[in-house]
């Protein structure tokens, strides 16, 4: 960082003799050892075929290279070739730890990077252990750069495969599912079906149609031991589909699906699986929304079986106060329990003094975790009301993507050419309301010319809230290709130019309501925050570029963006444009921090 990152703010692109330097006392520290290859957190700027030339050598020198960490650095497409055609000679490699190493790259020239990768890999007839290609925002294109290696006799030996934080989505989830499961059929057939133990994936949009698709491909493996999903906007059609394919996985140790929504179907769901799972350790089902009657039926799971449970997490999801009393009671004979999570929801003073006489009562006090953020008692009187409001919400995005489903098949060439029709069908109209309930892309588009308009009309700027519930919805459809990128730039620029033009609109409440919901700043009330940043760092870069833009807002962001570490390759833009409003002092102060 000390050398490089200076660059980065002078906006520099090219290295110079002295950044080549300093490459050459980088490399001089990578850690070589255990058959492990290291250039981890480097922040070297590889681009060409020169650039790459002393990773390069390490690589061809390296005898019996096992593991090669390239995390923290940025691999362009022709230094990925060369890189590559390095690594058609190391038959031995086992074990890719790749994350987070196309830092500032175009999602274009991702996946034509990692195909040379992966087809050196192929070529070398290397056998993985081990694919980590986390906190890589490739999106489903990236998926198509590594589909065909994940179909390959390099990946019949996979058992961890980590790809967290790469915005897949659905699309590129069904891609993923597909893969993996091409991988099993074939290697089954070679008499050693693929044997994969651990899969993470959080944040990365899925839904219920990715999650699903992944579900078909667990069900088929059976061996996993541990998943992650956490953050991926999946609700009960997904996660019943994923406890069914849990079901099938007798060896799994940990689940955690933190920070999606559950409620009570997909809760009964899981519990239900959970009573034939004997191998579970952790559950993290935080921030799930499983209320009272899912709690219920989790405890009636746990106290049946589960007894190598480590660990519980069921905050931040509106359970009760009789509830929680029964997950408590639910615990008594488990004694590996390390751990029980029932922070954020509603229970109240009493309820809580009552949860710590219950464990001491089971000399296990030390296992509840901190009740601070409790919400305090409430009437159970809504809840009912308010799961089936939720229910049908649910049930009417259902209907909206098969109808839209249904609109895209009416547009096929197939379809038009059986029908001999001269033009195609029209999609029906959208409306403001329906695109800011269940915001696409598509639907931002059929708003029309005038979608900044009417969105900025149809939205009270007077209210910090709901003005930032409509930048959030907006940018969460952000996408690189120029029609949804334009419309969504000029949506937000209309939106804000409107709510910061006006003298009774509160940039600071903005700022801090922005800040909270982007997970970035902690709230005394319970926030849902946003499934992924990627959209909304993509908007702000945008935004702190224009004129309506307060400079005084500029390096709040900057602070706070450049110090969290989910915000990845996206807040160096946001850094370097934020602060060209800074004065020089500040700057420093945020480089230093």
């Amino acid at each position: 960082w000390p050398w490089i990152y200076p660059r980065w703010m002078m906006g520099h692109v090219k290295m110079a003799s002295e950044d080549i330097t300093k490459l050459a006392e980088s490399l001089a520290k990578t850690k070589v050892g255990g058959g492990q290859l290291s250039f981890k957190g480097q922040s070297l700027k590889l681009n060409t075929a020169e650039d790459a030339e002393e990773v390069i050598k390490q690589i061809e020198e390296f005898d019996g290279l096992e593991a090669l960490r390239l995390e923290g650095n940025t691999v362009g497409v022709e230094a990925a070739k060369v890189i590559a055609k390095a690594l058609e000679k190391k038959s031995e490699l086992k074990r890719c730890h790749w994350s987070d190493m196309f830092t500032g790259r175009l999602r274009s020239e991702i996946p034509p990077a990692l195909i040379s990768l992966g087809d050196a890999l192929i070529a070398a007839g290397a056998q993985l252990v081990e694919l980590d290609l986390s906190d890589n925002a490739f999106g489903p294109d990236g998926v198509r750069g590594f589909e065909a290696l994940l179909k390959s006799p390099a990946c019949y030996t996979l058992q961890e495969l980590k790809l967290n934080n790469c915005g897949m989505g659905i699309g590129g989830g069904k891609i993923l599912a597909a893969a993996l499961k091409e991988c099993h059929r074939k290697s089954s057939a070679q008499g050693k079906p693929l044997a994969l133990k651990i899969f993470v994936a959080g944040r990365n949009r899925l839904e219920n149609d990715g999650a699903t698709a992944l579900a078909e491909a667990f069900g088929i493996i059976g061996t996993l031991e541990e998943v992650h999903m956490p953050q991926n906007g999946i609700n009960h059609p997904g996660i019943t589909a994923l406890a069914q394919a849990f079901s099938i996985n007798p060896l799994l140790k940990v689940i955690n699906l933190n920070d999606n929504t559950f409620t009570e179907k997909g809760a009964v769901a899981m519990a239900e699986t959970l009573k034939a799972l004997r191998q579970i350790e952790v559950i993290n089902f935080g921030d799930c929304l499983v209320r009272s009657k899912g709690a219920v039926a989790i405890a009636d799971a746990v106290k049946e079986g589960l007894h190598k449970l480590k660990e519980l997490n069921l905050s931040f999801c509106e359970i009760k106060r009789d509830a929680a009393l029964t997950v408590a009671e639910a615990i008594e004979d488990k004694t590996e329990l390390e751990k029980l999570d029932l922070n954020g929801n509603c229970l109240g003073e009493e309820v809580c003094e009552q949860l710590h006489e219950i464990l001491e009562g089971f000399n296990m006090a030390s296992v509840l975790g901190s009740l601070s953020d409790d919400e305090g008692d409430e009437d159970d009187d809504d809840e009912e009301e308010e799961d089936d409001e939720e229910e049908e919400e649910e049930e009417e995005q259902q209907q909206l993507k098969e109808r839209g489903a249904e609109e895209q098949e009416s547009l096929t060439p197939k379809k038009i050419i059986d029908s001999q029709a001269s033009t195609p069908v029209p999609s029906p109209p959208v409306d403001v309301a329906t695109f800011l309930a269940f915001p696409s892309p598509e639907k931002l588009l059929r708003l029309g010319p005038k979608c900044s308009v009417l969105i900025a009309q149809q939205t009270d700027t007077s209210d910090v809230e709901k003005v930032v519930a409509t930048l959030l919805r907006i940018s969460s459809v952000f996408k690189d290709e120029a029609p949804v990128k334009t419309a969504v730039h000029e949506t937000t620029d209309a939106l804000m130019k409107k709510a910061f033009g006006s003298a009774t609109f509160n940039s600071d409440a903005f700022i801090t309501n922005l800040l909270v919901h982007m997970g970035l700043l902690k709230s005394e009330e319970k926030i849902k925050t946003v499934p992924s940043l990627y959209g909304i760092l993509m908007t702000l870069n945008h935004m702190v570029q224009q004129d309506y833009f307060p400079k005084s807002l500029a390096p709040v962001l900057s602070a706070f963006v450049t110090n969290d570490e989910n915000c990845k390759a996206q807040r160096w833009n946001l850094l370097l444009n934020g602060t060209s409003y800074c004065d020089s002092n500040k700057v420093s102060d945020f480089s230093e921090n």
